[in-house]
């Protein structure tokens, strides 16, 4: 049996506890009345309490750990959370930057941060209510539809202007074997690929954008890539600024099918088609040469120029050509080739040349007109057929021998 002091003492110290246990209840009903307002928190708390500290029991024995256990499981999770804000922040950063680098004119006045997420939300609100997304599929299928196919058009396009001077220079090729250039000897037009680096990376890119429009995937990366390789090659034709006028000089160039070849001339033997000479310009001919190469270039250019057919003897095509002093200074024989290569193309030929060549000239034409200034003062012209000129030739020569 404990003593009567014991009993006392006892009870003292149970009065004490209560006491203070009272004013405990007190403290924290003053507090609990204080943070009313956080009275969703507080039921937030409740719900956590169940996951954190289970159906654990706990009295006034052991609140004190049951709260450090509570407050150590809040700050673990706390700290998870943190941890998940920060790596989803350096997301969205780097979300923003990538969108500023790819729209640098809309994103001028905003920078890369969380702190600028509400000048985002309106550009994103704002594209929305202009219901751009909508527009997306839309977009895609015209830019298959639309844009590849006017590409696809334009390369086609080239394709032909390529494929026609080839066929042109095969027709000329044709009857120039028919003539003699030399003694058994014949001359045949050349035209290779341009080794242009320019005009070769023109023509890599310009597949680029057709390669696959027809059987390739029908992917947002398909689509995005081709718009791309056409974008590249729209802006250089539109002129990139600070580069306008290199990119017109480009265009001009890269567009203009006739530079894609390089263009030279064989001269081949008939026996067995082995090539004699190549002329890739005149250097180093004689005069005689130069002239005959000269005019078998006139020729094909003129040829080629209003598609004309050798041996044609009746066309539409535009075949007038005048020839000012022509074949003056010139070897009597390339004065031939050059005459046979123009009669080949059926051309009408008015030559304006000196007199002394006119029996070389004669053969070839139809008609003269004899152009006479006797005071300086004022030409008088005459006209003559052919035949009409051939006969006051032998009625003057006849002349001469009687006398």
């Amino acid at each position: 049996m404990p003593s009567l002091n014991q009993a006392r003492e006892a009870r003292a110290t149970a009065s004490e506890r209560r006491e203070r246990d009272r004013q405990q209840v007190q403290e924290c009903q003053h507090e609990r009345v204080g943070s009313a307002a956080f009275a969703a928190e507080f039921e937030q708390l409740r719900q956590w309490q169940a996951e954190a500290l289970g159906q654990s029991p706990f009295n006034l024995n052991t609140i004190d750990a049951r709260q450090r256990d509570y407050r150590d499981w809040l700050q673990a999770r706390i700290d998870t959370e943190d941890k998940q804000i920060r790596t989803l922040s350096q997301r969205i950063v780097q979300g923003m930057a990538e969108y500023r680098s790819r729209w640098p004119r809309e994103t001028l006045e905003v920078d890369a941060s969380v702190e600028s997420a509400d000048e985002f939300r309106q550009m994103l609100a704002k594209l929305q209510a202009d219901e751009l997304p909508g527009f997306e599929q839309r977009f895609k299928q015209l830019l298959n539809q639309n844009t590849i196919r006017e590409i696809t058009t334009f390369q086609a396009q080239l394709n032909r202007e390529r494929n026609q001077i080839g066929e042109r220079i095969e027709t000329i090729n044709r009857s120039l074997h028919e003539i003699d250039y030399q003694d058994n000897r014949y001359i045949r037009l050349m035209a290779e690929r341009s080794p242009d680096a320019e005009i070769r990376d023109f023509q890599s890119h310009l597949r680029a954008c057709t390669e696959g429009t027809t059987t390739g995937s029908e992917s947002d990366q398909y689509s995005e890539q081709k718009f791309l390789q056409v974008k590249q090659i729209i802006e250089r034709f539109r002129g990139r600024e600070g580069f306008s006028e290199i990119d017109r000089r480009w265009t001009r160039k890269v567009t203009d099918v006739r530079n894609w070849f390089v263009f030279s001339a064989s001269e081949r033997w008939r026996e067995d088609d082995s090539e004699h000479e190549h002329y890739t310009d005149s250097g180093g001919k004689s005069g005689g040469q130069k002239e005959k190469l000269a005019y078998t270039v006139l020729a094909a250019s003129l040829a080629y120029q209003f598609g004309l057919e050798w041996g044609e003897t009746r066309s539409r095509s535009f075949r007038f050509v005048v020839i000012d002093e022509a074949f003056g200074r010139g070897s009597d024989e390339s004065a031939r080739y050059g005459l046979e290569l123009f009669k080949r193309l059926n051309l009408q030929l008015l030559i304006v040349t000196p007199l002394q060549k006119i029996h070389i000239i004669e053969p070839f034409v139809a008609a003269v007109g004899f152009i006479h200034n006797p005071e300086g003062r004022e030409s008088l012209l005459r006209n003559l057929t052919i035949t009409e000129l051939r006969a006051e030739r032998r009625a003057r020569e006849h002349v001469q021998q009687v006398h």
